[in-house]
């Protein structure tokens, strides 16, 4: 396998839901330390890389998500099946008979998400999705004594399984958690093309942590960094599956990133919107605008961070987000890599003062 595939693999096979990202954020130090001045960590575990082009210049944020959306055990019956709680946005309908991973002490055990059959339904019932608080996680305990002899306790996390595959069409790649370990990858491989390069900046490549909860890792570590520009490189919505129109999601797969133009969290900084934008017209690299009313990304906590900074979310179209399996495109991520590697090596002092203050 090459060395990009390896890096992605890896990272989307990490578990790591939000408040326990280290295992994502072991993979991601692994990759980006290479290319980094200096690698910490804030309280809160979010992970910061820091490559140094000129020190006096405007400090530029790159920042993707180390959690993916999960479920926590809350309680062990005395049959040895395990109450949950979901960590993120879930939606009943994909959730059912889905194998996961819960990751104790002793290591990770196998389980699948069960409910009643339907057989002993009422025929009403049938019709609906089953509500959440309904299902259960089976391991094949026969008593709370054995589930707690695997190792399981309250509190454990629990992540979806489906192991990084590359599709029959090579350039479609489909992993568990995407949401957003693709955006932890753009920011390794942005370090990485700037490596040797002269940048009239310090450029930040940040893992944050609890984003599917509130983006508090981005307000954590945007508050330690104090970046005069942020970028928030995220999955989007794809919109180029049966039944969804452009009236519900605009972009298509492989046609470039997505910039977004206003989220539930934030109105996109115009000034460094058009810079952007303008950028990918001089350099030939394409991109699609985007909207998206129902979801937020870091952006919006790092664009309130102290007195404001200009701050843009830059996503990747990705089918069947916040499910056990999502599918993206490739040129995507290489075109938002290039793209953002073009921004920074335009981004001294002088250019950020512009943006900011026109």
């Amino acid at each position: 396998m090459e060395d990009m595939l390896k890096m992605l693999k890896d990272l989307t096979d990490a578990n790591g839901i939000p408040g326990n990202e280290r295992e994502a954020r072991d993979v991601m130090k692994k990759y980006i330390s290479p290319f980094a001045d200096e690698v910490e960590t804030d309280h809160l575990g979010s992970l910061i890389a820091k490559k140094t082009g000129d020190a006096d210049g405007p400090k530029i944020m790159v920042a993707g998500h180390l959690d993916e959306i999960g479920f926590m055990v809350t309680n062990i019956d005395d049959r040895g099946y395990l109450k949950f709680q979901c960590v993120g946005g879930w939606w009943e309908q994909v959730m059912l008979a889905q194998r996961v991973t819960v990751m104790t002490r002793n290591g990770n055990v196998p389980g699948v998400i069960g409910s009643k059959p339907p057989h002993i339904l009422p025929p009403e019932a049938r019709k609906k999705s089953v509500d959440k608080k309904e299902m259960f996680i089976d391991i094949g305990a026969t008593s709370r004594e054995e589930a707690e002899e695997f190792g399981v306790r309250p509190g454990d996390s629990v992540v979806p399984v489906c192991e990084f595959t590359v599709m029959k069409n090579e350039k479609m790649l489909m992993a568990k958690a995407w949401d957003n370990r693709i955006g932890c990858a753009i920011a390794i491989e942005v370090l990485r093309r700037l490596k040797g390069e002269q940048h009239p900046n310090t450029v930040y490549g940040v893992g944050t942590v609890q984003e599917e909860i509130g983006l508090r890792g981005a307000r954590t570590s945007a508050h330690h960094i104090q970046p005069d520009i942020g970028f928030a490189v995220d999955v989007g919505i794809a919109g180029d599956t049966p039944g969804v129109t452009d009236k519900d999601a605009l972009a298509k797969m492989g046609d470039g990133p997505q910039i977004i133009m206003y989220d539930a969290s934030m109105v996109s900084h115009k000034g460094l919107r058009d810079f952007v934008t303008n950028t990918a017209d001089e350099k030939e690299i394409p991109y699609q605008f985007d909207s998206v009313p129902g979801g937020g990304t870091d952006s919006g906590a790092i664009h309130l961070t102290a007195n404001g900074v200009p701050a843009l979310s830059i996503t990747i179209a990705t089918r069947y987000i916040h499910t056990h399996a999502a599918i993206l495109h490739r040129d995507d991520f290489e075109n938002a890599v290039k793209l953002i590697v073009e921004v920074i090596k335009k981004l001294d002092r002088k250019t950020v003062d512009e943006i900011t203050f026109q």
